[in-house]
């Protein structure tokens, strides 16, 4: 791998992502960051880690969802997908990419509370960005210590309370009917800080049939309590009928790729999610120990209209083309961290146990009445879903000496499946069932900093990623009942990593390979509903860099850069369409399909508290597969975007008026691909040409 090396340095990357073009550099070196649950400093972190914070995360009306935002960090790719029922698709180091729904292999947190499911499906569609305070994205071995899943970890904190009184907002309009507006108040009462943020999104559509619309509200409220400090937190998210335009054929991408697919306007493709959530966190310190307990609990609720067509239901097996699901969820984690010296330098150790619970109460209906279509019609499935997952781990730091420090930790998971049939009949058998999972995940990483200057670092370890329930609900062979025969994907991943901060200067480079055992893949994709397996051996392996580079006081130039090669390691045999009559052989060498082998990311930015800001950026995404077996890939593409804007600075309010631009040169372009679409529509276009104004202020600070 170190031949890559010239690559890397040449791609660099945006540690931009750690400042802001509106407010003074922030010395990444300083900030704290929780990659191993524990407050240490970026530096003196055994892993790839990125910070997103201030105005960097909304830089001049860039920034409006997640995969915008994510743009520029190394080894993260984010796709838009114009397709708002689906979600956006995150994936890091190539795990998530199998994904056609929600977000896959990434642990996801908002506030330290899990948004990720404890099966391990991810949503990113309650995820406050207008209020973020900063984000953090942790790659390779270590994001083992959080438990089920492979690729890394993605946490938002919002803003916190506290005096003086703040109130803001903010509005944005686009094109193709795109409107967001948001506000927040923060302040204090007594002894109790707060913060409250409301939002809503509402969009045509760029493509035909994918009007949404999205509302959201978010509070968290901190105070005193028993010689500690209590934090609750609550959001709410609400997002009825949104169309769902689907995947489309190359012929289709070719003559308009705005068009939806004839199955979507058939049966009025549409997804309504509801969720809500509650937790508390509680911290208390016990001179050098220290107490942490977080309690969360929620219910989501979504009902997803399929476009199977009434011919493949007629088997007394079909689960229907109605989805209707109910989860409620729960976890608790409690951790005790202690604070002492070995060898008469500092000691942590972490010990904790996370507990997390899960129902889902799923239903099925046939997707028509007679004639009509897209409507509820008779039940098909009805079954009661289990999960649990029951994780002690234990993780400690040593700064053995001056420059050196050795972190590791162990993780032991434990994920429990049941399922109760309540729809059995003469043709329909009891499927219930009940499978177990689980493993060791042991972690080990040290640091070394020779200078102020200069931070080099290396880890390994081993993870696991189990099955969720959505990928255990259909089997391969169309047959009923859960998919049982699927087994956890378990990882053997390290990486070695450098950062360098001098001044304004800031950079870092990581060398990373991940092996895999029983990839868990897409087996086929028809009408919104997927199956999976598992394949053979697998091996990521990589180069990924930043560099933020100042160019005088308010000009800074920033790069990011990514080489991935993900292939399949084994021969195995792999379905190509509906079916699965004709199973195709994958050769080993194969690449995994919805990895682009190449990323690379450049802004020049204008900063600054007050006067014009501006920004150029450009964004390199390579071609990938659409398949398993390799044979339709998409072509890679690059992307222009530009925006301005005018800060003020006031004796009471301070905000910007900006304006913005993507895919400046309105290219066409396959933003994210369906894998194993049975019907051919692999393709999800991207937008073309996109006009933003907007404005926010704030008052009080």
């Amino acid at each position: 791998m170190i031949r890559f090396l010239p690559l890397c340095l040449l791609a660099g990357t945006a540690a931009a992502q750690a400042q802001d073009a509106s407010r003074a550099a922030v010395e990444l070196d300083r900030v704290q960051v929780i990659a191993t649950r524990a407050p240490r400093a970026v530096e003196a972190t055994p892993a790839a880690v990125s910070v997103l914070q201030g105005d960097a995360l909304d830089t001049a009306g860039h920034g409006a969802t997640l995969s915008e935002t994510l743009a520029g960090v190394p080894g993260v790719l984010a796709r838009p997908r114009q397709n708002w029922a689906q979600d956006e698709q995150i994936s890091i180091r190539g795990f998530g990419t199998r994904a056609s729904f929600g977000i896959r292999s990434v642990r996801l947190y908002v506030d330290g509370i899990p948004a990720t499911m404890p099966d391990g499906q991810g949503q990113v569609s309650h995820f406050p960005l207008g209020e973020a305070q900063r984000i953090e994205i942790l790659r390779g071995p270590f994001a083992a210590l959080y438990g089920n899943g492979a690729g890394g970890v993605v946490q938002l904190w919002t803003e916190d309370g506290g005096d003086p009184e703040r109130v803001g907002l903010r509005a944005s309009a686009g094109d193709f009917g795109s409107r967001r507006i948001g506000a927040n108040l923060r302040g204090a009462a007594g002894d109790v800080d707060y913060a409250v943020a409301a939002s809503r999104f509402s969009t045509d559509g760029w493509r035909a049939h994918s009007r949404a619309t999205r509302t959201g509200v978010n509070a968290k409220l901190a105070m005193p309590l028993a010689g500690g400090r209590l934090t609750l937190v609550g959001n709410g998210f609400d997002s009825p009928d949104v169309e769902d335009p689907q995947g489309l054929t190359r012929e289709q991408a070719l003559a308009d790729p705005r068009q939806a697919s004839a199955g979507a306007l058939r049966f009025d493709t549409r997804k309504t999610a509801r969720q809500l959530q509650l937790g508390a966190i509680f911290d208390r310190d016990f001179g050098d120990d220290a107490l942490r307990v977080l309690a969360y609990g929620g219910r989501r609720r979504v009902e997803q209209v399929l476009s199977t067509p009434p011919e493949a239901q007629r088997s007394p097996l079909s689960a229907g083309g109605w989805v209707d699901l109910e989860s409620p969820f729960a976890g608790i984690d409690a951790r005790w961290t202690w604070h002492r010296e070995l060898g008469a330098r500092p000691l942590e150790v972490v010990l904790g146990l996370d507990v997390e619970r899960q129902r889902q109460s799923r239903a099925g209906y046939e997707n028509f009445v007679g004639d009509v279509a897209g409507v509820r019609g008779a039940l098909r499935l009805r079954q009661e879903d289990r999960v649990e997952s029951v994780d002690p781990y234990l993780q400690a730091t040593w700064d053995f000496a001056s420059a050196w420090s050795l972190s590791g930790g162990l993780r032991a998971t434990r994920v429990t499946f049941e399922s109760d049939d309540r729809f059995v009949t003469a043709a329909n058998p009891d499927d219930s069932g009940r499978t177990r999972y689980s493993a060791l995940s042991p972690v080990l990483g040290v640091t070394w900093r020779p200078n102020a200057m200069l931070s080099l670092y290396a880890s390994a370890g081993r993870g696991v990623e189990t099955p969720t329930s959505n990928e255990l609900a259909y089997r391969s062979d169309g047959g009923s009942g859960p998919n049982y025969l699927l087994r956890p994907m378990r990882l053997r991943n390290a990486e070695v990593g450098a950062r360098v901060a001098r001044g304004g200067l800031r950079g870092e480079l990581a060398l990373f390979q991940a092996d895999a055992r029983d990839e868990l893949v897409v087996n086929t994709s028809v009408g919104g509903r997927t199956s999976f397996r598992n394949a053979g051996p697998t091996r990521r392996r990589g180069v990924e860099g930043a560099l933020r580079l100042p160019l005088g006081e308010r000009w800074r130039l920033d790069l990011s850069g990514t080489w991935l090669d993900a292939e399949f390691r084994a021969p195995f045999a792999s379905c190509t369409g509906t079916g699965c009559t004709s199973p195709a052989i994958v050769e080993a060498g194969t690449t995994l399909p919805g990895i682009p082998r190449t990323q690379a990311y450049a802004a020049l930015r204008r900063g600054g508290a007050t006067g014009w800001q501006a920004q150029v950026d450009a964004l390199h995404v390579g071609g990938v597969s659409a398949t398993t077996a390799g044979d339709v890939r998409t072509d890679g593409y690059v992307l222009l975007g530009a925006s301005v804007a005018w800060a003020f600075d006031g004796a009471h309010a301070r905000g910007r008026v900006f304006a913005g631009v993507a895919n400046l040169a309105d290219r066409r372009y396959i933003g994210s691909v369906i894998v194993n679409d049975g019907n051919g529509r692999y393709f999800e276009p991207g937008a073309g040409r996109t006009f933003t104004l907007g404005v926010e202020a704030h008052w009080g600070d």
